[in-house]
C-alpha cells in the first residue's frame, strides 16, 4: 500500500536504476535457523526470486544491504543474479553511500525495503522506501510504501510488482507468460 499519491509513487519508480534488500526479515521471515553443526539456513520464497529476476532483465539493478553476512543470502544472491551484495554491513549509512559512489548513483536513483529501526537511515534516504507488513512499528509509520505480505511471504514480490507496474512493464511481463 503507497502512502504516495499514485502519480508520485510513479515518478519515483520511473526514476530507479537499482532495487536493494534487507535480507532478514525482508526476503526471509527473520527467523535463524542454525544446525548442530552450526551452518545457517534461511527459508527465501520462491515468488520474490521470481520477481528479482524480472527487475535484472527489465534493466533496474538489485542486491542486498544487510547487516549480517550469510553464505545463504550469498548463494541466494547468485543464484538470482543480484549484481550488489553488501552483508555483514554494521554501519548501512556507510554501506549504502559505498554502493551509490560505485555505481555512480544518486539517492533518488534507489528504492530500499527494510523491516528494523537499523534500516532507518538509509530509508530515509533512498527514492522509494517500503516495508513488509510485519516491520517495525518505527518502519512502517516512516515508509513510502508497506506491503500487505509479511518478511518472507512475497513481501519483495508485491513491492517489485507496483514498480513494474509503475513503470508500465507489469503486462509486458504477464504477456511473456501467456505467448507460447
Amino acid at each position: 500500500m503507497s502512502r504516495l499519491p499514485p502519480r508520485q509513487f510513479a515518478a519515483r519508480a520511473r526514476k530507479l536504476r537499482l532495487v536493494l534488500f534487507d535480507v532478514d526479515g525482508v526476503l526471509t521471515d527473520g527467523t535463524l535457523a542454525i544446525s548442530a553443526r552450526g551452518e545457517e539456513t534461511k527459508r527465501f520464497h520462491i515468488r520474490d526470486g521470481a520477481a528479482i529476476v524480472w527487475a535484472e532483465r527489465a534493466g533496474l539493478m538489485t542486491g542486498l544491504l544487510s547487516g549480517r553476512a550469510s553464505h545463504a543470502a550469498e548463494r541466494r544472491a547468485s543464484d538470482l543474479g543480484m549484481r550488489i551484495l553488501s552483508l555483514g554491513a554494521t554501519d548501512k549509512r556507510a554501506a549504502f553511500d559505498a554502493i551509490l559512489t560505485s555505481h555512480g548513483l544518486d539517492d533518488a536513483d534507489v528504492a530500499y525495503m527494510g523491516d528494523d529501526v537499523m534500516d532507518l537511515p538509509v530509508l530515509a534516504r533512498v527514492g522509494l522506501s517500503a516495508a513488509p507488513l510485519d516491520a517495525a512499528d518505527d518502519v512502517r509509520r516512516r515508509v513510502h510504501w508497506v506491503s500487505r505480505a509479511r518478511g518472507g511471504d512475497g513481501a519483495a514480490r508485491e513491492f517489485l510488482e507496483a514498480i513494474f507496474r509503475a513503470r508500465g512493464v507489469w503486462d509486458g511481463i504477464v504477456r511473456q507468460y501467456l505467448t507460447s
